[in-house]
């Protein structure tokens, strides 16, 4: 059984948003919706202390709260594990934005773009109005991947099938892949590096893993 997840190294994550960049850039998204973002973290006890660069989004957990509150059943879970909306039964209530424990859903009520009332190139040739007045969030780039495995290649692995945040950074600190094939970018990984996930101990069973330390740091 195939588990797409993200592994998110810490330690060479440099803070330069540009997975933010390219996933503003792949899904058209409007100001202020972010669906990876990067967070700037302090850690340690004066006088250590150092800065963290923590990359989050939808967790495409393997309990998402998200579809337990939805009373359309618009949230689901897909086979290989991604968490998706169904835009058609959606009728953004709202009541997942506020179930996500990782606050990664949006709701956007009217086309706005990052020039005011003009659209850019790109805003205009993506423009999804299904995503208007519904609850949205990342999909792990769902297009691409789907795209991916239609044509033989291996997500993770082939960029025409990797999201694009992953693609974009910088640094190798994303890497997609398939967590249940011990054989992947990403087991192999997991199994090298101690690894913790963002608030497990709630039960959601998250799919962004993170490593802390390496040996490459």
């Amino acid at each position: 059984m195939t588990k797409w997840g993200i592994v998110a190294d810490l330690g060479r994550c440099v803070g330069c948003q540009t997975c933010t960049t390219a996933c503003r850039h792949a899904n058209a998204t409007p100001p202020g919706v972010q669906y990876r973002k990067v967070l700037d973290m302090e850690v340690g006890t004066f006088p250590d202390v150092r800065r963290v660069f923590v990359p989050v989004g939808c967790m495409h957990c393997d309990e998402p709260p998200c579809r337990d509150v939805c009373p359309t059943t618009a949230t689901t879970k897909r086979a290989d594990g991604m968490v998706m909306i169904d835009y058609d039964i959606c009728i953004g209530c709202g009541y997942c934005i506020v179930a996500c424990p990782y606050q990664a859903r949006y709701k956007v009520s009217k086309p706005t773009f990052a020039f005011k009332d003009q659209e850019t190139q790109n805003e205009r040739t993506r423009f999804d109005e299904r995503l208007l007045g519904v609850a949205q969030k990342c999909t792990f780039c769902v297009d691409r991947v789907d795209y991916g495995l239609a044509n033989g290649l291996t997500p993770g692995v082939a960029p025409e099938a990797t999201p694009a945040c992953v693609n974009a950074c910088l640094s190798k600190a994303l890497t997609f892949g398939d967590t249940e094939d011990p054989d992947s970018n990403v087991s192999k990984l997991l199994k090298r590096y101690k690894s913790f996930r963002m608030h497990e101990e709630l039960g959601t069973g998250p799919n962004i893993h993170y490593l802390w330390e390496t040996e490459d740091q």
